[in-house]
């Protein structure tokens, strides 16, 4: 089966998953109800004279708007892994490893608590938040592990990511008990949730995405040469540092805004690339768009099973990714020592 034909088949489960994330719930719709509401909303077309207007607003403003950002979010998270794992050529590397979700988390907490984040400027807020202290995160991590071990080794840059995520996430205990009003929203924060969002976050974050996936595309080629190793990127007219800390840069930006809307979610970014490069091999022109659709498929499901697993109450979606990351964590860690 040829690559092309795998993408296809990848965005038919994509498809499908969509349409089972907003069909399954306290109450089911039908694909065609959901279909109808959709002509409805976008096009304009009446309703049926005996359709339910209930699951007409069910469908388009509760489910529709979360698994839409639940998408995006597995798709920006995914996307972010697959670029730090090639970019550093570490097979454990990832956003949330290296504390980027942390940090970008830190700064919205920052904006809950100086009630910026009220209002319609505070979906801008947000984002923007997690976009600067993302970034700020993930340069300080890896400048950290680089002075510590300059050949920046697996157990390095893991070690040096988590000593610094705990530091942040003391930090947002700290910011929770000084601001007991704040203190259950920063720990949904934590745990991540999509719970009550709407549209807005959505048309925020929909071009965020996608011109971040469009952004990698264009880099793929550097991403396949850098693989090879430094010397023969170098020889083949690649400015590797400069390169580097853009993708790193732009990794981090695609995380922070991603987390600023929803909170912590982990290990996302480090399944999805492992299981679509078994798949599609190594060239980031499929990897790349590969790693979106899978990454947004893999956090709907998840978030579907998060809100009827135990309905009618919610497990927090990123309990749900940590429960099947940490294992799969383990398994990856240990594979990488015995190849070394």
């Amino acid at each position: 089966m040829n690559k092309k034909t795998k993408i296809i088949i990848l965005i038919c489960i994509s498809f499908a998953a969509v349409i089972l994330g907003i069909a399954v719930g306290s109450v089911y719709i039908s694909p065609a109800e959901i279909l109808t509401v959709f002509n409805n909303k976008i096009f304009g077309i009446d309703l049926p004279r005996d359709f339910n207007l209930i699951h007409s607003g069910l469908v388009w403003n509760m489910r529709m708007p979360r698994v839409f950002l639940a998408f995006l979010v597995g798709a920006s998270l995914s996307v972010s892994g697959t670029v730090m794992q090639s970019v550093l050529k570490n097979p454990l590397a990832s956003s949330y490893g290296l504390g980027v979700s942390s940090g970008a988390g830190l700064g919205a907490a920052l904006i809950m608590i100086s009630g910026l984040s009220e209002g319609v400027l505070g979906i801008f807020f947000l984002p923007l938040a997690g976009l600067i202290f993302g970034l700020v995160t993930v340069f300080f991590a890896v400048s950290l592990a680089s002075r510590l071990d300059k050949e920046m080794s697996n157990n390095t840059i893991i070690l040096t990511g988590m000593v610094l995520s705990l530091f942040i996430n003391a930090i947002l205990t700290l910011l929770a008990s000084g601001s007991p009003q704040y203190a259950q929203r920063i720990l949904l924060w934590q745990l991540g949730s999509f719970s009550m969002k709407e549209w807005s976050f959505v048309y925020v974050l929909t071009p965020v995405t996608v011109l971040g996936v469009l952004f990698f595309m264009r880099y793929s080629k550097e991403l396949d040469i850098m693989t090879f190793g430094e010397e023969q990127a170098n020889a083949l007219g690649v400015e590797l540092k400069k390169v580097k800390w853009i993708l790193i840069g732009m990794s981090a930006v695609l995380t922070g805004a991603a987390v600023a809307f929803v909170g912590i979610i982990g290990f996302v970014d480090l399944i999805a690339p492992h299981v679509v490069r078994k798949i599609f091999g190594s060239s980031h022109k499929y990897v790349i768009p590969a790693s979106a659709l899978f990454g947004g498929t893999f956090m709907v499901l998840c978030d579907l099973f998060s809100r009827t697993a135990a309905s009618p109450s919610e497990i927090p979606i990123g309990s749900v990714t940590a429960f099947i990351g940490a294992p799969f964590f383990i398994y990856v860690y240990f594979k990488s020592r015995k190849r070394d």
